[in-house]
């Protein structure tokens, strides 16, 4: 990582809002691969051993919702500030982390492997806190957009290792 802060990237408006608008349709897309997973998931989630202290399911669509919106945003101000010189550094591993992203409800609803997707979700957190760490040194408020995401999946860290480790039989 550098620590060199560059000078802000100047685009027209038109191309700002085609890159908001392709930033927003990654994001999304992600929701949609892990949402195709998720179809039945309120079930197998409903048959779990939970804690507590665990959401109710109801809650993880609009959380993650938010969420998909403020990650998108926040790569959105990352290209707005360094431009497409961006994709060496910060995008590039915003771009790299989605399908991590993504495949967690495929590891974890799909597939009921649990090691594999506490192992997954692990390493989505990991990077997610390099990329927040990233953006600190380029843009601030991107960096901060992305701290409920850092968060959730430090909560979701903790729920999915609880949820392995109480349902063995299952996961």
């Amino acid at each position: 990582m550098t620590t060199q802060t560059l000078p802000p990237h100047h685009p027209p408006a038109w191309t700002q809002a085609g890159v908001l608008g392709l930033s927003l349709s990654l994001a999304y897309a992600t929701a949609a691969v892990g949402a195709m997973a998720s179809v039945d998931a309120g079930a197998f989630y409903s048959s779990l051993q939970r804690p507590s202290w665990a959401p109710p399911a109801w809650l993880f669509g609009p959380a993650w919702s938010l969420l998909y919106t403020l990650m998108a945003i926040a790569a959105w101000l990352l290209w707005q500030r360094l431009g497409w010189r961006a994709l060496r550094g910060p995008l590039l591993l915003y771009l790299i982390h989605l399908p991590v992203n993504g495949a967690w409800s495929w590891v974890f609803f799909v597939g009921q492997h649990g090691a594999w997707a506490t192992v997954n979700v692990l390493l989505l957190l990991v990077m997610i806190i390099a990329l927040v760490l990233w953006c600190w040194q380029q843009h601030r408020l991107a960096a901060l957009l992305l701290l409920p995401y850092v968060a959730w999946v430090g909560f979701a860290s903790a729920l999915c290792i609880h949820l392995w480790l109480a349902n063995p039989a299952l996961l």
